[in-house]
């Protein structure tokens, strides 16, 4: 018969594997339909692809149509990406281009290939 001990060891055993199969779920912030908020958008979509694969939910937020989303978000500037959960909240602004810099601050173990 299991002890007490061992029904807590797999409660947090089964706890961190839920964890891990968690979805990000981000928003990107951009400003209007520009060439930069498209080549924001099309590198947040190929970098959620290419390392969260079916595990992230993304919503695209034109400041222009929902001012107050932004304000409320301390939106300052455009393109931002904010990566509500998995805690801690982290904010990148920018192109979007550094997959280094994203996989870091998403805490994501890059794919071996």
């Amino acid at each position: 018969m299991p002890t007490r001990a061992d029904k807590h060891t797999k409660q947090l055993v089964d706890a961190a594997r839920e964890m891990e199969h968690a979805p990000y779920v981000l928003r990107l912030y951009v400003a209007g339909m520009t060439p930069r908020s498209a080549d924001a958008i099309r590198r947040v979509i190929d970098f959620c692809e290419k390392y969260l694969s079916q595990q992230y939910e993304l919503e695209i937020v034109d400041i222009y149509q929902k001012p107050t989303l932004a304000k409320g978000e301390q939106i300052i500037a455009v393109p931002t990406l904010v990566k509500q959960l998995p805690e801690p909240l982290c904010r990148f602004i920018g192109d979007m281009q550094d997959e280094k810099r994203l996989l870091f601050g998403m805490d994501i173990v890059a794919k071996q290939k």
